[in-house]
């Protein structure tokens, strides 16, 4: 099996993953990392000279850094107040995945009717890898997994819609790593996708259209379930 640094899943062609200077898009994946854990309060409010200061960097990157949580929904601006952490809740959570509810199937109708039979053999190949990694490397099966769905998305003419997919997947993917996949999940994430597959080669959208959107309210409904056991035991 190789490595996990040697598979990268990276955003559909012309968008670009980040959209800022290489120090703007460091802070930011370390400031979300730091909302997303905890150790940024919900609505603590972030001064950028602060957090320059802490990181030991310039005002600027991290004003980019913040522009760009502002755009994924991690910080909130209120005039005259500046910047705050927006809570990573369950209904934060909602939200996202059923955006993905709602996009993912038109996304993949299209795909559907467009796929080659280098994109199919393209699915299963990732599929392969998947099953061999067996969940065994979490980090390893969310890019896997990435890919996977990137297959059907990169192409589609909605450049937009392609976006607002891949800045919501990476919103899930982030908190998403604080828990792990319940054997349950598993077994619906390998046999949904082995469906899917079947659904493309057989040219049927609508079934598959259907299939991703159980896929995904699936993926989101497992995060949701976790939030809630981690947060009644806090509150036992």
């Amino acid at each position: 099996m190789s490595e996990t640094s040697d598979f990268k899943a990276e955003p559909p062609e012309g968008i670009d993953a980040i959209g800022a200077s290489n120090e703007g898009a460091s802070l930011y994946k370390l400031i979300r990392d730091d909302i997303i854990e905890g150790r940024l309060a919900a609505n603590e409010r972030l001064v950028v000279t602060d957090l320059a200061r802490r990181h030991g960097t310039s005002t600027n990157p991290v004003r980019e850094a913040l522009q760009l949580l502002r755009g994924e929904g991690f910080v909130t601006f209120v005039p005259n107040r500046g910047a705050r952490v927006r809570p990573i809740d369950q209904d934060f959570v909602r939200d996202i995945y059923e955006i993905g509810v709602l996009i993912e199937p038109a996304l993949t109708r299209w795909f559907v009717s467009m796929a080659t039979v280098e994109d199919i053999a393209e699915l299963e190949r990732i599929q392969a890898l998947i099953e061999e990694n067996n969940f065994a490397d979490p980090l390893r099966h969310s890019e896997l997994d990435t890919a996977f769905h990137t297959v059907m998305y990169q192409r589609h003419y909605n450049r937009h819609a392609a976006e607002l997919w891949w800045k919501h997947r990476e919103v899930l993917r982030a908190v998403s790593r604080r828990f792990n996949f319940t054997l349950a999940r598993r077994a619906a994430i390998i046999s949904e996708h082995r469906e899917l597959i079947a659904h493309v080669k057989a040219g049927d959208a609508d079934e598959a259209a259907e299939l991703i959107a159980r896929h995904v309210e699936g993926s989101g409904r497992h995060v949701l379930e976790h939030m809630r056991a981690r947060s009644a035991a806090r509150a036992g």
